[in-house]
Order: C-alpha cells, then structure tokens, then sequence
C-alpha cells in the first residue's frame, strides 16, 4: 500500500505541475517517515523515494544507522542547539532554522567536521503562537544575520501552515511565503541563494504547488495516519 500511496502522490504532484505550466522535475517530494518503522522507509525506498524527513535528532540518527546511505534525509523539526551535532553530519537539509543562535551552532558544528551545511529559514508564515519560526516582518534581517555565517548555505525558505480541512485556506499563506521568497532572491544577499521552498503537506500540497512550492512534505498520504506527539505537525 505504501508503494500504492507514494505513486499517486508522485502523480497528483504531477498533475498539478502541468496543470499550472511548471516543469515536472521543479518539486521534490519528502516522504515523511517520522515515527514510521524503518520496514516502511525500506517499502518507499522501493517505491523510488530517495528523500525522507524526520522530526526527532534521535529518530534519525536511529534510521540513518541502519538505512542505505544514499537517502538523503531532511531535519523538519524543530531543532534544539544541543543536538545540532548529531545530525550536522547526517542531512542533507535542515528545514528549521528559526534563530540566530541556532544557526551559530550548526555553523559551529559545521566547521568542526569541515563541511558546509544547507539550511532553510523557517518562517512562521501565519504568526501562530503554537508553531516556531520567525515571523514574515522580521524574516530578512534574520536571513541577513545568518548569511554572515561559514559553513552554511541559506537555499531557501520552509514554513508550516495552519492545519485546515480545507485546502484553500492555506492558499494565502503559501502566495505570502512565495512573494518573501521572489523578494529576497532579487536582493541578491551573499551566501543567499533562495532555490527551495519548502511548503505544503499532505493536505494542501497542491495547493502549495500551484503557489510556487519546490518541496513538499507528505507522510499521512503515504506512510498512513500517525499519533502526533510534538508542539507542532510538520507534515
């Protein structure tokens, strides 16, 4: 059923990218596998997916342990300072930096393995007081402090949207996230590429696309209905 659910995301994604005249290979998808047994990450892998996101430092250092070391595995939550070095050397990306101090120590934490680690600001796009990240007034002087650091690379934004039975709600969110994006990639800051946008999760991740997401984030879609623990659902 996973490898069922993986195509049909991978063909309503698709599908919308044609529907609004983008190219097919502008959107990633992330199968979010937080929580999920590592069988279920081994059935995806099947299935073709390379990317995976996980919430928890320890749940993925866990699974990276033991899964092929050609996945490439994305940090979606939130992140404390103290387990930067667990991870630093095990993402591909990490989606959830959300302070100065915080990016200070995946540079720190970089510059000790020699590495040059990508990141995305994560803007807190609806100003909810219950998800993290910096809100949309402030998200540039942030970007610019950051930028400033070694070791790092800001590729772009991530944000999580209010939860929603309905899609549309959401739309307004994404549209604002995307005029943050087009804005700080025409100002041209140093170390600052803006080529990810990281919106859209199992129930808006079409709407996400028709407002410009480059990654999406699907778990339920795929992996089935999980028993949400943390502050906050990043899928």
């Amino acid at each position: 059923m996973i490898v069922e659910n993986l195509h049909q995301i991978e063909s309503n994604i698709k599908a919308t990218l044609n529907r609004v005249g983008r190219n097919e290979s502008e959107v990633t998808l992330i199968a979010v596998s937080k929580t999920k047994p590592v069988s279920y990450i081994e059935e995806a892998i099947r299935g073709g997916a390379l990317h995976f996101g996980e919430n928890k430092v320890q749940e993925l250092c866990d699974k990276y342990d033991c899964l092929p070391h050609n996945i490439k595995w994305h940090l979606i939550g939130h992140l404390q300072r103290n387990k930067v070095k667990y991870i630093i050397d095990k993402v591909n990306l990490i989606h959830s930096i959300d302070s100065l101090r915080l990016a200070q120590e995946v540079s720190r934490q970089a510059s000790i393995k020699n590495i040059v680690v990508d990141i995305l600001i994560q803007i807190n796009v609806a100003d909810e007081s219950t998800k993290f990240g910096i809100d949309l007034d402030n998200a540039e002087r942030l970007i610019r402090e950051i930028a400033r650091l070694s070791n790092i690379n800001i590729i772009g934004l991530m944000t999580i949207a209010p939860y929603t039975e309905n899609s549309e709600d959401n739309r307004i969110y994404f549209r604002n996230l995307y005029k943050l994006f087009v804005d700080i990639k025409h100002k041209n800051i140093d170390n600052v590429s803006m080529d990810v946008l990281s919106m859209g999760m199992s129930g808006d991740y079409e709407v996400a696309i028709e407002e410009g997401a480059t990654m999406v984030r699907v778990g339920t879609g795929i992996f089935g209905d999980r028993i949400y623990l943390n502050k906050e659902s990043v899928e």
